[in-house]
């Protein structure tokens, strides 16, 4: 869009201003361009250094648009070259800077097992990793790996006999892109049962290694999936581990009259109070609220 009195807010009424708008509004990311305006011939500001030079500007569904303000004093274009017949051609490079692809790179560095030097034995299955990597991102590992039972580690596979293989992949995973791992199927037609189990070994696992951002997103899927069947060792698990949002929304859907007859007929209160007997006060005081 051109504006020749410099219309949007903060331009000169005596300046040109220029304004560009992204046409598709169903893009899911922000999208970070350099922008370059030009009369069609200035070739001094149409060199592909020049626009890597400018600092990029923000697009986004909810921020569809850029100013570029007081582009030319009106006085001055209407005196120059550029302006023939009452016309003028303005040129416009864009150039996108692509994502940050360092949280790829580091999953490949996983991927690749190059430079590893830490083997854990977990059920079986042989995982490898970097020390380094994982004293860097968490306490406990930096602990287990360069603290005094350092030795230990360095010439023996680590063993992990209380955790499935396929959650201590998934941790290490997380570790090395700090986003929440694709869970691995067994059967689709149970899926939302076995993600809910899923997200309950993480969150133990997280704990166990103080790995808070993992536990803080499987918490909050997991808060989605409580329902009759899964309520008890979800509240239970929440109660061992110190999930406090998620404790919430167990005793809420305890509580909760719809759910009441089903909870009653599978057993579900006394369930949670054998195996965690000091929860009872708890339980009363919040169904008696």
């Amino acid at each position: 869009f051109y504006c020749p009195k410099g219309a949007p807010s903060g331009c000169a009424t005596d300046s040109v201003s220029l304004i560009l708008f992204l046409v598709d509004k169903n893009v899911t990311e922000d999208l970070k361009v350099q922008v370059g305006f030009s009369f069609l011939h200035q070739h001094e500001k149409q060199d592909s250094a020049y626009i890597r030079a400018k600092e990029p500007c923000n697009f986004s569904s909810a921020n569809p648009c850029w100013v570029h303000k007081n582009f030319v004093k009106r006085d001055v274009l209407e005196k120059s070259k550029h302006l023939n017949d009452d016309c003028f051609t303005i040129r416009c490079d864009l150039a996108v800077v692509p994502p940050p692809s360092i949280q790829e790179l580091i999953s490949n560095v996983l991927m690749s097992k190059e430079g590893t030097d830490v083997t854990f034995s977990v059920r079986g299955e042989t995982l490898v990793a970097h020390r380094c990597v994982l004293a860097a991102r968490s306490p406990v590992f930096k602990a287990e790996l360069f603290g005094p039972m350092k030795e230990c580690t360095i010439a023996s596979v680590i063993q992990i006999e209380d955790m499935e293989a396929k959650v201590f992949r998934a941790l290490l995973s997380f570790i090395y892109t700090d986003s929440l791992p694709e869970m691995e199927v067994d059967m689709v037609e149970e899926r939302e049962a076995q993600e809910a189990l899923w997200l309950q070994h993480l969150i133990a696992a997280a704990d166990r290694y103080d790995l808070e951002r993992l536990k803080v997103l499987c918490e909050e899927k997991l808060c989605k999936l409580v329902d009759v069947s899964s309520v008890r060792t979800i509240f239970i698990l929440a109660e061992r581990h110190n999930c406090g949002g998620l404790k919430d929304v167990c005793l809420e859907f305890l509580k909760t009259p719809s759910n009441l007859k089903e909870i009653t007929a599978a057993d579900v209160f006394d369930n949670i109070i054998r195996t965690c007997p000091y929860l009872l006060k708890e339980l009363i005081g919040k169904l008696a609220s």
